[in-house]
Protein backbone atom coordinates (compact mmCIF):
# COMPACT_ATOMS: atom_id res chain seq x y z
CA UNK A 1 0.00 0.00 0.00
CA UNK A 2 3.16 2.78 0.89
CA UNK A 3 3.74 2.00 -3.37
CA UNK A 4 0.67 2.96 -4.36
CA UNK A 5 0.64 6.10 -2.07
CA UNK A 6 3.63 6.91 -3.43
CA UNK A 7 2.87 6.50 -7.19
CA UNK A 8 -0.61 8.23 -6.20
CA UNK A 9 0.90 11.28 -5.19
CA UNK A 10 2.62 11.50 -8.38
CA UNK A 11 -0.85 11.32 -10.21
CA UNK A 12 -2.04 14.93 -11.32
CA UNK A 13 -5.49 16.07 -10.36
CA UNK A 14 -8.52 15.97 -12.58
CA UNK A 15 -10.01 12.58 -11.20
CA UNK A 16 -13.44 12.91 -9.80
CA UNK A 17 -14.25 12.35 -6.27
CA UNK A 18 -16.82 10.17 -4.74
CA UNK A 19 -18.78 10.55 -1.77
CA UNK A 20 -16.60 8.76 1.41
CA UNK A 21 -20.22 9.34 3.34
CA UNK A 22 -22.01 6.95 1.11
CA UNK A 23 -23.72 4.28 2.97
CA UNK A 24 -22.11 1.11 0.75
CA UNK A 25 -19.00 2.17 2.73
CA UNK A 26 -19.38 2.01 6.51
CA UNK A 27 -19.46 -1.95 6.09
CA UNK A 28 -16.43 -3.88 5.58
CA UNK A 29 -15.59 -5.81 1.86
CA UNK A 30 -13.45 -4.60 -0.81
CA UNK A 31 -13.46 -1.16 -0.80
CA UNK A 32 -12.11 -0.68 -3.84
CA UNK A 33 -14.58 -2.82 -5.76
CA UNK A 34 -16.88 -0.11 -3.56
CA UNK A 35 -15.49 2.69 -4.89
CA UNK A 36 -15.26 1.51 -8.60
CA UNK A 37 -19.42 0.52 -8.39
CA UNK A 38 -19.76 4.09 -7.08
CA UNK A 39 -17.99 5.77 -10.28
CA UNK A 40 -20.01 3.89 -12.60
CA UNK A 41 -23.23 4.40 -10.63
CA UNK A 42 -22.53 8.11 -11.10
CA UNK A 43 -21.38 8.07 -14.74
CA UNK A 44 -18.00 8.80 -13.93
CA UNK A 45 -14.96 7.46 -14.86
CA UNK A 46 -13.48 5.03 -12.25
CA UNK A 47 -10.32 4.76 -11.01
CA UNK A 48 -8.12 2.21 -12.79
CA UNK A 49 -5.17 0.95 -10.84
CA UNK A 50 -4.17 0.70 -7.10
CA UNK A 51 -2.38 3.94 -6.97
CA UNK A 52 -5.68 5.87 -8.64
CA UNK A 53 -7.95 4.56 -5.90
CA UNK A 54 -5.11 5.54 -3.12
CA UNK A 55 -5.12 8.96 -5.02
CA UNK A 56 -9.26 9.24 -5.21
CA UNK A 57 -9.74 7.88 -1.69
CA UNK A 58 -7.40 10.85 -0.32
CA UNK A 59 -8.73 13.19 -2.55
CA UNK A 60 -12.16 12.41 -1.31
CA UNK A 61 -11.76 12.53 2.12
CA UNK A 62 -10.03 16.12 1.59
CA UNK A 63 -13.14 17.15 -0.37
CA UNK A 64 -15.29 15.91 2.18
CA UNK A 65 -13.16 17.56 5.18
CA UNK A 66 -13.52 20.90 3.12
CA UNK A 67 -17.07 20.61 2.99
CA UNK A 68 -17.65 19.87 6.44
CA UNK A 69 -15.64 22.55 7.55
CA UNK A 70 -17.68 25.19 5.48
CA UNK A 71 -20.74 23.76 7.28
CA UNK A 72 -19.40 24.16 10.54
CA UNK A 73 -18.16 27.71 9.60
CA UNK A 74 -22.02 28.63 8.43
CA UNK A 75 -23.50 27.03 11.53
CA UNK A 76 -20.87 28.51 13.97
CA UNK A 77 -21.10 32.04 12.25
CA UNK A 78 -16.64 32.03 12.45
CA UNK A 79 -14.56 31.24 10.21
CA UNK A 80 -11.30 28.37 10.52
CA UNK A 81 -7.89 29.80 10.10
CA UNK A 82 -5.95 26.55 10.54
CA UNK A 83 -6.94 22.64 10.02
CA UNK A 84 -5.76 20.38 13.07
CA UNK A 85 -5.12 16.56 11.89
CA UNK A 86 -3.86 15.01 14.74
CA UNK A 87 -3.79 10.93 15.02
CA UNK A 88 -3.01 8.51 11.70
CA UNK A 89 -4.19 11.05 9.23
CA UNK A 90 -1.49 13.41 10.23
CA UNK A 91 1.27 11.17 9.04
CA UNK A 92 -0.74 10.82 5.76
CA UNK A 93 1.59 13.75 3.88
CA UNK A 94 -0.34 13.49 0.78
CA UNK A 95 -3.58 13.44 2.80
CA UNK A 96 -2.48 16.71 4.87
CA UNK A 97 -1.37 18.60 1.94
CA UNK A 98 -4.54 17.91 -0.44
CA UNK A 99 -6.94 18.83 2.60
CA UNK A 100 -4.15 21.99 2.78
CA UNK A 101 -5.34 22.59 -1.04
CA UNK A 102 -9.26 21.74 -1.07
CA UNK A 103 -10.04 24.13 2.11
CA UNK A 104 -7.25 27.02 1.28
CA UNK A 105 -6.04 26.71 4.80
CA UNK A 106 -2.37 25.46 6.85
CA UNK A 107 -2.80 22.23 8.20
CA UNK A 108 -0.82 21.34 11.30
CA UNK A 109 -0.17 17.60 11.47
CA UNK A 110 0.22 15.87 14.35
CA UNK A 111 1.21 14.72 17.22
CA UNK A 112 0.14 11.23 15.81
CA UNK A 113 -0.47 10.10 19.43
CA UNK A 114 -3.25 12.69 20.29
CA UNK A 115 -5.47 10.60 22.18
CA UNK A 116 -2.74 8.70 24.32
CA UNK A 117 -1.24 12.09 25.04
CA UNK A 118 -4.54 14.13 25.75
CA UNK A 119 -5.14 11.38 28.34
CA UNK A 120 -1.32 11.47 29.78
CA UNK A 121 -2.07 15.23 30.48
CA UNK A 122 -4.95 14.68 32.51
CA UNK A 123 -3.77 12.19 34.24
CA UNK A 124 -0.82 14.40 34.83
CA UNK A 125 -3.03 17.53 35.87
CA UNK A 126 -5.24 15.08 38.20
CA UNK A 127 -2.04 14.02 39.55
CA UNK A 128 -0.56 17.07 40.37
CA UNK A 129 2.36 16.69 37.96
CA UNK A 130 0.90 19.36 35.83
CA UNK A 131 -0.81 22.41 37.93
CA UNK A 132 -4.24 21.38 38.68
CA UNK A 133 -5.39 24.69 37.70
CA UNK A 134 -3.92 23.95 34.11
CA UNK A 135 -6.55 25.14 31.27
CA UNK A 136 -7.14 22.89 28.11
CA UNK A 137 -4.83 25.76 26.89
CA UNK A 138 -2.06 25.60 29.33
CA UNK A 139 -2.22 21.28 28.42
CA UNK A 140 -2.38 22.33 24.52
CA UNK A 141 1.06 24.55 25.20
CA UNK A 142 2.52 21.55 26.45
CA UNK A 143 2.18 19.65 23.65
CA UNK A 144 3.05 22.14 21.13
CA UNK A 145 6.15 22.69 23.23
CA UNK A 146 6.69 19.02 23.64
CA UNK A 147 5.85 17.31 20.11
CA UNK A 148 6.76 18.00 16.10
CA UNK A 149 3.98 19.34 13.98
CA UNK A 150 4.18 19.73 10.17
CA UNK A 151 2.78 22.61 8.87
CA UNK A 152 1.25 21.91 5.07
CA UNK A 153 0.33 24.94 3.27
CA UNK A 154 -2.05 25.65 0.37
CA UNK A 155 -0.58 25.28 -3.00
CA UNK A 156 -2.11 27.30 -5.96
CA UNK A 157 -2.58 24.75 -8.95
Amino acid sequence: MAEAEAVAGKIGGGLDVFDPADPRFVSPGDMPTKIVGWYFEHDLRPPDSPAEVVRCILESLAEAYARTIETAETLAGAALDTIHVVGGGSQNELLCQLTANRTRRPVMAGPVEATAIGNLLVQARTMGLVDKDASLSDLREIVRRSFPVTTYLPETC
